[in-house]
């Protein structure tokens, strides 16, 4: 039994950010029910590679497993009763409309609210309701190259970098998810509902808070990237992603002369001045670049981690999937689609008093659920 068991939400996001922060209730225990117009999310064809699995894609199956559904026209008269019906046992509503179409359609917080006082109403938009891009979509990329991030990637020479994930999407979600908890948490204490609201542009500025912080108390002063082994703006060299012999090598953070000593570098162990792995950090960055392909991942990896310095190897996902660490986390989890084929996908991340949360719960086809949540003579 999970924590949120009882809690009734309904689901009427599409794409990524809104259904991600509903999988995680469902996970911890909730009841979900994904509302979707007729004609289905479109994240049903939003192939994110070119591997569709029973008609829709992975994307979708991963996002809304362990979720009912139900086919609901919104722009109906019977589908605002249906929904209706739905909302007056609710605890959670979910949405991720443009700004004022759920207004349109007489589902904004208002409406909803008049008909059930208590319900937890979680909104996510892309840039809000007011302001010069609330009109704009609020797509994953788009809102990383506005909020600032993709000009921390990367080396210096190099155009900006996107993260190679939806790491917007995922983060405005994840946002969503405390925003309903402590929703609820106020609704058990007094009964009184809320409204929550995430923008992905606040989520994406929240992410980066460490170095925002310090560039708005540094006169403003725009940060710039290391020209090698680029890993954070502010950060001392070491840090960062280095080559070496046969792989690469990560290093976080060690004194320099120490790195040094132990990698046999004389050049290195004369940066005695600690504010010269700021002020020089490239330089000190090229001398270790260079050094560290003189010998293979290993080879450096067995020299420092038995003095302690903060280092690992690079893992791609097949390399990670070997090694007995990731086995030990149980990770994994197989859900069974309507159609008998199973699926591999992972499990959610947060254990509870020892118990980790698994559902073999399938993605829903659209509508699937009606009649178990609609009276007949609907």
């Amino acid at each position: 039994m999970g924590p949120l068991e009882g809690v009734k939400v309904l689901d009427l996001c599409q794409f990524l950010a809104g259904p991600s922060a509903a999988l995680r209730l469902a996970d911890l225990g909730a009841d979900v029910i994904k509302v979707e117009q007729p004609a289905g999310d479109i994240c049903r064809t939003l192939y994110s590679s070119n591997l569709v699995i029973d008609g829709d894609s992975t994307l979708f199956h991963v996002i809304n497993r362990n979720k009912d559904d139900v086919s609901v026209d919104l722009k109906s008269d019977l589908g605002q009763q249906q929904l209706r019906e739905l909302v007056a046992t609710a605890d959670v509503m979910l949405i991720n409309f443009r700004p004022h179409v759920a207004e349109k359609l007489g589902i904004d917080y208002k409406s909803i609210s008049e008909i059930n006082p208590g319900i937890v109403y979680a909104e996510i938009t892309g840039f809000g309701h007011e302001g010069e891009w609330a009109s704009d979509p609020g797509q994953d990329l788009l809102v990383q190259s506005l909020s600032g991030i993709a000009m921390a990637n990367g080396n210096r020479d190099k155009p900006p970098t996107p993260a190679g994930i939806s790491i917007a999407d995922l983060v405005s979600g994840q946002h969503l998810v405390q925003g309903v908890l402590a929703g609820l948490i106020r609704k058990e204490a007094t009964g009184a509902g809320a409204f929550v609201q995430v923008s992905m542009i606040e989520s994406m500025m929240d992410l980066q808070f460490e170095g925002f912080t310090t560039f708005l108390n540094d006169g403003n002063e725009v940060p710039q990237r290391s020209a090698i082994s680029n890993a954070n703006f502010y950060t001392n060299a070491p840090y960062g992603i280095y080559s070496t012999k046969d792989w690469y090598i990560t290093l976080a953070i060690a004194p320099i002369p120490l790195l040094g000593e132990l990698l046999g570098c004389a050049q290195l162990t004369e940066y005695t001045d600690a504010t010269t792995w700021s002020t020089k950090r490239d330089e000190i960055k090229a001398i270790l670049a260079q050094h560290l392909l003189t010998n293979t991942t290993q080879h450096w990896l067995d020299i420092l981690q038995q003095h302690d310095i903060w280092c690992s190897n690079i893992y791609n996902w097949d390399m990670l999937l070997e090694t007995e660490a990731f086995k030990h986390l149980d990770m994994l989890q197989e859900i069974r689609l309507q159609s008998g084929k199973k699926m591999t996908v992972l499990r959610c991340p947060i254990s509870i008093d020892g118990q980790k949360f698994f559902s073999d719960k399938p993605s829903p086809k659209i509508g699937q659920d009606n009649d178990k949540y609609f009276k007949k003579e609907s």
